[in-house]
């Protein structure tokens, strides 16, 4: 039996993070500092561009809106509490603000 959170652990997070360090990179950080930004090693960094790691979820406007400001708060270096911008996204789609199709009636919330 799986447990509804086992989704968010395995499935959801990995993506969020991905779609995080993706956007870091995009917005011109190198992934070095992508990883030193999100406090995890160069190597995850690379393995999420690549797609070896973090299940490829693609997120809709209101989630793409956050990810893409928090990356910019990153860059920008401003206070960034990183652990609870990452629950805020991904309550985002928990909530159903973003149709997100991917979680189960009663994952825990």
């Amino acid at each position: 039996m799986e447990a509804p959170c086992q989704k968010v652990v395995w499935e959801i997070l990995p993506a969020i993070k991905a779609a995080i360090a993706a956007e870091l990179v995009r917005q011109g950080a190198s992934q070095v500092e992508a990883a030193r930004m999100l406090s995890m090693a160069p190597s995850a960094v690379s393995q999420y561009l690549s797609g070896k790691r973090g299940y490829r979820i693609e997120f809709q406007d209101e989630v793409k809106t956050s990810i893409e400001l928090l990356a910019c708060n990153l860059i920008d270096k401003k206070p960034v509490d990183l652990v609870q911008r990452t629950c805020d996204i991904c309550r985002q789609l928990r909530d159903g603000d973003d149709g997100c199709d991917y979680l189960p009636e009663q994952c825990c919330r």
